[in-house]
């Protein structure tokens, strides 16, 4: 009986092994030689998945975001806005070695997007998602009419992108200014200051 391949798993490998060399040498480093002698297989077995070096670029780079979409869409959510948006930020933020893997690669990426079309396309691609995912969540706040008052929630949505991506640019390349837990808490105590005090009027934005 003929093996059965999982040709998205093996995408998915070729795609780790990319990752495993931007890590250890720079993006600079990924050509498909490479990351197949990083993948243990043979050069016309990755070509059978990527036929350019572009190609397998554009996967690794968006796999990023999908592993990350992948987590936040099985969360406990609980229903309590301030708690599951920490738990939504947490999964962007690299509070453990799988996430800062995935920073690490992501940011290598974002400088390549500066000269790089598809690169610069793949990465705008991605700010808009997750600046429409912030926006969700400063949504939530005004709906459930527990932001505080006078939030603007465009002003504010722009504020927590720019907040989580600089926790993501500062722990990973000084992470000794900023430690995982103390991410949690400048992300926590920034939350907690878009919600109205107990007894106070909600925002109306």
């Amino acid at each position: 009986m003929p093996k059965i391949v999982n040709h998205d798993h093996r995408k998915e490998l070729i795609a780790e092994a990319a990752w495993r060399v931007i890590r250890r040498e720079g993006l600079e480093a990924v050509s498909v030689r490479n990351v197949a002698d990083e993948a243990g297989i043979s050069l016309g077995s990755l070509r059978h998945y990527f036929e350019t070096q572009s190609e397998l670029l554009a996967f690794a780079m968006r796999l990023v975001s999908e592993r990350v979409s992948r987590r936040i869409g099985k969360l406990p959510f609980s229903g309590d806005p301030r708690r599951d948006i920490g738990l939504v930020i947490a999964e962007i933020l690299p509070l453990d070695e799988e996430r800062r893997g995935e920073a690490e690669v992501w940011l290598a990426f974002a400088g390549k997007a500066i000269v790089d079309p598809t690169i610069r396309e793949l990465s705008r691609e991605v700010h808009g998602q997750l600046h429409a995912g912030f926006a969700k969540m400063l949504r939530v706040l005004v709906e459930q009419k527990i932001a505080r008052e006078g939030l603007d929630a465009e002003y504010e949505t722009k504020r927590l992108h720019a907040l989580v991506d600089g926790l993501v640019v500062h722990h990973v390349t000084c992470p000794e200014s900023v430690a995982a837990d103390e991410m949690m808490r400048i992300v926590e105590r920034h939350v907690d200051s878009l919600i109205a005090e107990p007894g106070a009027s909600p925002g109306r934005s």
